[in-house]
């Protein structure tokens, strides 16, 4: 009877030692499920960073890009409006000098075809004013012999421009087209006579007037 209880007490400590390692192998997961929603965590706090900021970054780009296109739309109609502007300034400088030029070319022409002979000397003198460069010179040299024919022949003579146009202009030089009436009279012919002629003038602006430098009888 008694090595039947030896042997039971002696196999008692055997089971407690084996649940006690069970229940340690048990409780070793508890620590690494504690632990991992911690990695997590910090895990999911760096993630999101990159991919948000690339996403702004992209949503900008179009904008960006709007505004740059409109900069450039801008810079390129104050360019135009400034090239328009300049041009149309040009064109009416053009315009002024032509109708300032056929205007002086009206009023010479009449002067240059009208002459009286008791105020020879005057008439000389103001066809010259308005004279420069080849005509103006031309009509010094002959101006002596003319003077004295005009005189003998007790000569008049009074022009009137009936129609003008410009056939040329630039902001110094302009081409004048003239038809021109003048009523001729002397002492063989008292009674007037029409000479109708069709004249080219030249005009250049010197010394701040417009003065004739070429005139042509076509």
């Amino acid at each position: 009877m008694s090595v039947t209880n030896d042997k039971d007490t002696d196999k008692k400590p055997d089971g407690d030692s084996e649940t006690t390692e069970a229940t340690s192998d048990v409780e070793q997961p508890d620590t690494d499920v504690s632990d991992a929603p911690e990695t997590a965590s910090g895990s999911d706090d760096r993630t999101p960073d990159d991919p948000a900021s690339g996403t702004a970054g992209e949503r900008n780009w179009p904008r960006r890009i709007r505004l740059a296109a409109l900069a450039t739309l801008v810079v390129g109609v104050l360019a135009g409006s400034g090239f328009l502007g300049w041009q149309l300034w040009q064109l009416r400088q053009l315009e002024h000098a032509a109708d300032a030029a056929q205007q002086a070319a009206v009023e010479y022409a009449q002067v240059l075809t009208s002459i009286d002979s008791n105020e020879v000397d005057e008439n000389f003198a103001a066809v010259l004013d308005g004279a420069t460069g080849e005509f103006k010179d031309m009509y010094s040299k002959s101006s002596a012999e003319l003077r004295q024919l005009l005189i003998d022949n007790k000569a008049s003579a009074h022009g009137v421009v009936l129609e003008s146009a410009v056939q040329s202009a630039t902001t110094d030089k302009v081409v004048v087209l003239l038809f021109v009436d003048q009523a001729v009279q002397n002492a063989t012919v008292p009674d007037p006579r029409i000479d109708r002629s069709r004249i080219k003038m030249t005009m250049e602006y010197v010394d701040g007037r417009w003065r004739a430098s070429e005139v042509e009888l076509p």
